[in-house]
């Protein structure tokens, strides 16, 4: 690498900047942000991002589903784009850094690019794929898995929230149905925080990023009957919730029993008629079962679904279970982890190899592209949550990274083609 690029680095100053200017849209009195997809806030932040990519010399193509590609021409615009993707959408109570940074991070090397005037051989794109947190639509991830034909748009299209609202129109309702054609993407890289302890604990400001564990995600619905509390005695009630109860503690006794890497969480969870003198006769709630090892995720499934029917049995409920998503284990491209890890060497970066246990873009683009992550700390672990914090020193370390690693893949690339 010659060594005005290599001695390239990102403005610290103005990333960090620019992630406290872009919180501020759907901004929550926490410090937090509440930016979920295809919602007004969200529309802001697009505006925002397709603005600034442009000032940084860039063009902006929309998909079918929204997806948003920032593209800086290289020296041959007929090869495949190097690509740097994550999202702008959060959780209800999100936080600064989730996902966030993956997209500004990939603008701020856009920027320092424009800033000193380097042709990369490739294209070099950034992308904002639509709906990763499956916070309003189900699944997650659900645009990036269309991109990766995971999905087909028109299941895509027909996921609900849960007033009614599909995803195909809160699309078109805030205008973010674009008509780019697919393209294929010469490597994909996604810098994401951590959302989990293990680096901030061993004093560690980079991990890379070696695959993403296996998930299931599960929609649990048991009908029992309304019956008034005050005059329906124990033994002839059919109370969803307290099913419900037993079985989340069959959730809970599953992810310990395959500890310390199995992790299992019912978050959601509405109970009907839900007033304080009915016996509740209608239960939903959702399962979410992760492993790192596919074998396991099935073994935890069945011991779930064997639990759950007992229970339904025995209370006299009616149990039904639909697998909303299903994301096998991922292992990432070791060219492009190869990238990451070499980034890290280069800038001095204490690192070490880490599998993610949440879900990302970065899963769905590896069954089509050459992929890896790069992680960076989160304050004591914590993320979906609007205390989320990570520090300015790392998130610069992490960018520096994420640049070195997409000019590395660019020059390898280069004198390997045809």
């Amino acid at each position: 690498m010659p060594a005005d690029i290599a001695n390239l680095a990102v403005n610290a100053d103005r990333l960090w900047e620019t992630i406290l200017e872009t919180a501020q849209i759907g901004g929550t009195p926490k410090g937090g942000i509440n930016r979920q997809a295809l919602t007004e806030t969200d529309r802001q932040i697009r505006d925002w991002f397709a603005d600034a990519a442009k000032a940084a010399g860039c063009s902006v193509a929309i998909d079918a589903m929204g997806n948003m590609f920032a593209r800086r021409p290289g020296r041959d615009p007929g090869r495949a784009p190097i690509a740097m993707g994550s999202h702008l959408d959060t959780q209800p109570t999100g936080g600064k850094f989730d996902g966030v940074i993956g997209v500004l991070a990939g603008l701020e090397v856009l920027r320092s690019l424009q800033d000193a005037g380097v042709e990369t051989a490739a294209p070099i794109e950034v992308i904002n794929w639509t709906n990763e947190e499956g916070a309003r639509f189900a699944p997650a991830m659900l645009a990036s898995g269309v991109f990766a034909g995971v999905f087909d748009a028109p299941y895509a299209n027909s996921r609900a929230d849960r007033d009614g609202v599909s995803f195909g129109t809160a699309l078109d309702a805030i205008g973010y149905r674009g008509s780019a054609a697919p393209h294929a993407l010469a490597a994909h890289f996604e810098l994401h925080i951590e959302q989990g302890p293990i680096l901030e604990a061993e004093g560690r400001s980079i991990g890379v990023v070696t695959g993403v564990q296996g998930m299931r995600w599960y929609e649990v619905t048991l009908q029992g009957s309304d019956s008034h509390a005050g005059t329906t005695p124990m033994p002839m009630r059919r109370d969803a919730l307290l099913g419900a109860a037993r079985m989340i503690e069959i959730v809970n006794r599953i992810g310990l029993s395959h500890a310390p890497e199995a992790v299992t969480t019912v978050g959601l969870l509405e109970n009907r008629p839900n007033s304080r003198n009915v016996v509740p006769g209608e239960v939903f709630f959702s399962v979410d079962l992760r492993h790192p090892d596919d074998a396991v995720v099935i073994a935890m499934e069945a011991e779930m679904r064997a639990g759950f029917a007992a229970v339904a049995e025995a209370d006299g409920l009616a149990l039904a279970i639909e697998r909303t998503w299903d994301s096998p284990a991922v292992h990432f491209d070791a060219g492009c982890v190869a990238s990451v890890r070499a980034g890290a060497a280069a800038i001095g970066a204490a690192s070490r190899d880490i599998v993610s246990g949440a879900g990302h873009d970065s899963a769905y683009i590896a069954r089509v592209a050459p992929t890896a992550m790069i992680f960076v700390p989160c304050a004591g672990g914590l993320s979906h949550n609007e205390a989320e914090s990570a520090t300015k020193a790392d998130v610069a370390a992490g960018a520096q990274v994420l640049l070195r690693a997409v000019l590395e893949t660019d020059q390898r690339l280069a004198e390997t083609a045809p």
